[in-house]
């Protein structure tokens, strides 16, 4: 007995070490979203918002992993590494100027040259805005009150509505402007999923320069490599139906869950567009709605092959084909680790660019005299999406629904919005002539869209 117990022991411990790694490699995938989220957005929000280390940490999403999460950050690289225990699941983010930060995730290649750009063009500091950066406007008492109320916390000892930035534009002018603590106009805000409605701009941009041929290209079957072969069930998929969503590719866009196709996709992935073209057919073209971050980097990466030529060509394209051109002098388009703008999730603007990229859109795609944007093309953008049920355009989400489907009760059909996760609102109200934009880190319901739009809305009724 004493002979056989030593080697009983040593065997007990070897299965032990052999489920403990195959416990590791089973949810390492999970492990390296919850690294990966960390160390992107802090690499983010340190170098192009100035927020410090233990401030961003402090507004990570609630997640049984988070205590156990160990961040570094190199200031000598620009660069932030995120772990679990301080040895697991490393991921690491690296900051370029002009490009912000890139998630170095997945097996690579990983595209990591400094990017030479073009410069963003100043705005005058003295002109009014939206063509300089100067406002001035007489305050409303009551829309006034209706900002308190918005930056107020229900439960100031658990914060979570953390409002931090609103602009109203009405008739072309601001008349209203309000910030958080820390923050003011030349902070920039991430946009998370408004990304996707300047992606459906810079689609736009390629229209009217004659890249793309309108209509006629749009609803040919998409240049996506994978799909290439006629025999693929996806060869039929067009760019129209990519940006309305009814692609009918499989794609979980549940952030929940921390093995889906969209945490996966933006958090352990290098190359976010042919993660997602490697989806396969759920349902026929056209027969579904599923809104999917994965159709939206797939058309960023259709944006990057119809442009041509070496990446350098390719980053300059927003800043000379949009940013400069309507005056959005802080906008941050940030590439995934393939070099291709995550056009999905990854733009940071400050509240009056995010404004200004609304008023675009009021103006139907001009901008002081000139079309930016192809006639037409804003229509499209919010035209709805048949199997949508009227919530959904071209990358742009409408308020024409009914019952469970409409977006906001109480507000008018023809509003449509850029929207982005933790509360992010860019919203364009034609009959009104407004544009409001709404910015925070939003959570657990904490904020009602549809009942601050109400509020603000009954003080300028229509004619008014």
């Amino acid at each position: 007995m004493k002979h056989w117990f030593p080697r009983i022991l040593i065997g007990l411990f070897v299965i032990l070490l052999i489920l403990l790694a195959g416990g590791y490699l089973y949810m390492l995938p999970v492990f390296k979203v919850a690294t990966g989220y960390t160390a992107k957005v802090i690499c983010s929000n340190h170098y192009l918002t100035g927020q410090s280390v233990d401030t961003a940490m402090a507004e990570l999403p609630d997640n049984p992993l988070v205590p156990f999460l160990r961040v570094r950050l190199d200031e000598t690289r620009r660069e932030v590494s995120a772990t679990l225990w301080g040895w697991a699941a490393k991921q690491r983010a690296i900051y370029r100027p002009g490009l912000g930060c890139t998630l170095l995730a997945g097996k690579g290649p990983f595209e990591t040259r400094a990017p030479d750009l073009p410069p963003l063009a100043p705005v005058d500091p003295n002109q009014p805005w939206p063509y300089g950066e100067a406002v001035s406007y007489e305050p409303n008492p009551a829309l006034e009150a209706v900002l308190d109320d918005a930056f107020a916390e229900p439960d100031p000892t658990h914060p979570q509505r953390r409002t931090r930035a609103i602009v109203i534009v009405k008739d072309g002018h601001i008349i209203a402007e309000r910030y958080a603590e820390g923050y003011g106009p030349d902070t920039p805000f991430l946009g998370w999923s408004m990304t996707k409605s300047v992606t459906h701009a810079l689609l736009g941009v390629l229209v009217q320069t004659g890249v793309l041929q309108g209509d006629l290209e749009i609803h040919q079957p998409a240049p996506v490599p994978e799909w290439a072969s006629p025999d693929d069930p996806r060869h039929t998929i067009t760019i129209d139906q990519l940006m309305r969503m009814s692609s009918g590719l499989a794609f979980n866009e549940d952030y929940g869950d921390l093995r889906t196709g969209v945490t996966q996709m933006l958090y352990n992935t290098s190359d976010m567009g042919a993660y997602a073209a490697s989806m396969p057919l759920a349902a026929p073209p056209d027969t579904v709605w599923n809104y999917s971050s994965g159709t939206a980097n797939i058309l960023s990466r259709i944006i990057r092959h119809v442009i041509g030529g070496d990446v350098q060509t390719y980053w300059a394209f927003p800043r000379q084909a949009l940013f400069n051109r309507i005056g959005m002098s802080s906008a941050v388009l940030e590439p995934d680790a393939s070099g291709t703008f995550v056009g999905s999730s990854y733009m940071y603007a400050t509240a009056r660019d995010w404004a200004r990229f609304g008023l675009l859109y009021l103006q139907d795609g001009v901008w002081n005299g000139q079309r930016i944007l192809p006639e037409g093309w804003v229509d499209y953008a919010r035209t709805p999406t048949s199997p949508s049920q009227g919530q959904y355009g071209a990358l742009w989400w409408l308020n024409r629904g009914v019952g469970e489907h409409k977006e906001w009760e109480g507000v008018p059909n023809d509003a449509y919005a850029a929207e982005g996760h933790d509360g992010q609102y860019v919203v364009v109200i034609p009959s009104r002539n407004m544009v409001i934009v709404r910015l925070g880190v939003s959570r657990h319901g904490a904020w009602d869209q549809a009942a601050f739009l109400r509020e603000v809305l009954a003080l300028y009724p229509p004619g008014g």
